[in-house]
């Protein structure tokens, strides 16, 4: 792990997921649900979010075994109650306020990346900017991916019936099984579909970073 990468970690990738964490929780709130503000998570500090093996470890095992080519880190998931929402796409609704957290921080980042981008004096800042982009549009696309327990899973179970038990059961037993393996063997079947939003967000600025491609 060189420096950049523990910079690129550090001050971005955690923030990123924390935010995404709050917003599950500030949703869960709005919903009718007080769980994640009793339980204190409903806060941007660190050390209320760092999970064990999302926010260490598995970042750790990442970098050794993929030699630094794809870093994915998650804080630890706050609570709800499922039962004090109020009504039933309620539970989808707080699902989704965690990648909807990570687009709209892409889309601040990214007007600000490409507002500076022609200046002569800070220009040089776009990169960083653009890089808490790209890492939160990653982190969104990642986790609308239709595997529980990730947030997109919420999104499967709509199509699914609630008496088909069997298949929501073996999807909940062997979801994260399937996650895991995908994590240690990579997501290229989503770079397209990442790479575009890039492009869609950052325009020429993406472009500039990008050598064209």
């Amino acid at each position: 792990m060189n420096i950049f990468q523990l910079l690129f970690y550090f001050i971005i990738i955690i923030p990123s997921a924390i935010v995404h964490e709050v917003a599950h929780g500030l949703a869960a709130l709005w919903l009718g649900d007080d769980t994640a503000k009793r339980a204190g998570r409903l806060t941007l500090n660190p050390i209320a979010h760092i999970d064990l093996w999302g926010t260490i470890l598995l970042p750790v095992f990442l970098l050794i075994f993929t030699k630094g080519a794809f870093i994915f880190a998650y804080a630890k998931p706050v609570p709800y109650n499922p039962y004090n929402l109020k009504t039933g796409l309620d539970e989808l609704k707080v699902s989704l306020a965690g990648p909807a957290a990570n687009f709209l921080l892409a889309a601040v980042f990214a007007a600000i990346a490409r507002l500076i981008y022609l200046s002569p004096t800070v220009g040089g800042m776009a990169y960083f900017f653009s890089l808490i982009v790209m890492a939160n549009i990653a982190l969104a696309v990642f986790n609308l991916l239709p595997i529980p327990p990730l947030d997109g899973s919420k999104l499967l179970y709509l199509f699914i019936p609630k008496e088909n038990l069997v298949l929501r059961q073996w999807l909940n037993q062997y979801g994260i099984i399937i996650l895991l393996a995908l994590l240690f063997i990579g997501f290229d079947f989503i770079q397209p579909v990442i790479s575009f939003l890039n492009q869609l967000f950052l325009g020429p600025v993406y472009y500039s970073l990008t050598g064209g491609l």
